[in-house]
Order: C-alpha cells, then structure tokens, then sequence
C-alpha cells in the first residue's frame, strides 16, 4: 500500500446527505481493507452519521456544503475528518440542555477512545473547521 490514501466527498447542507456521507464512508474504508460488520466499522458508522448530522444541523445556513474526508496514513492511523464552513466550533452544552440533543459530541469521543482514538478540532484557512477523529489502522483488518 501506498504511504498514503485518502478520499474526499462535497455534499450539499440537507439531511439526505447524512447517509451519502456514511455509505461513503464505509464503501472507502472497505475498499481500504476494514471488514464490513467489525467494531470499527459500526463505530465509525456512527461517528460519521453524527458529524455529517451536526455539519447539516449546526450550521444553520452558514455552510452551503460539507465535506467528508478519509485519510489513512502509512497504514498506522486513520482520520475521519468532516469539514464546513460555519466558524462556530463545536460546544458541549450544559447538562439540562442535553435532554434530547447535545450529545453527539460526547458519543462521538468515547467511540474514538473505545477505539484507541481521539477528537481534534482544527480550524481551516477559509474560516471553517474540520472535527476530526484518528484511530489505529493497524489492527483494525486483522
């Protein structure tokens, strides 16, 4: 394998995009050598259903599209990363604010430190952000 792969996907701001972004995502990681039905593959299922979910959600307008990025680097780690526009980084709300939404962001963290990974937030040159979350590869299609 290369040192190197990656894949990107644009999708417009709307609810139907959540599911582009996670079928996408997981046909790349397939593709890449993650079997399908593993428990990386169902927690990065949900990691991305959650942050293509707060891209479309969050950015009430200020970002006409997402991206989805895949990058899986020398075979050691692999980075899920989804990008928008909107310069408001993400926030974790009070307790009594998280009835019924808000916590996203807390699933998506134990999901990535279930799996040996972590949450970054990394602001982009055009005043966006992109939430990335890197996990080890290298067990993951063993």
């Amino acid at each position: 394998m290369a040192d190197h792969q990656a894949s990107s996907l644009t999708l417009p701001s709307a609810p139907a995009s959540v599911r582009t972004a996670r079928t996408h995502a997981l046909a790349v990681l397939a593709e890449w050598g993650l079997p399908a039905g593993s428990a990386l593959a169902d927690s990065l299922r949900l990691i991305v259903s959650e942050l293509a979910t707060n891209a479309v959600v969050h950015t009430v307008g200020r970002s006409p599209d997402f991206t989805v990025e895949l990058r899986l680097e020398r075979d050691e780690q692999l980075r899920v990363g989804i990008t928008d526009s909107h310069p408001r980084r993400p926030r974790r709300l009070p307790a009594a604010v998280q009835q019924d939404n808000g916590r996203g962001l807390v699933i998506i963290r134990c999901l990535a430190a279930e799996a040996g990974g972590r949450l970054s937030v990394v602001p982009t040159e055009s005043g966006g952000k992109t939430v990335w979350i890197t996990v080890p590869w290298q067990n993951a299609v063993r």
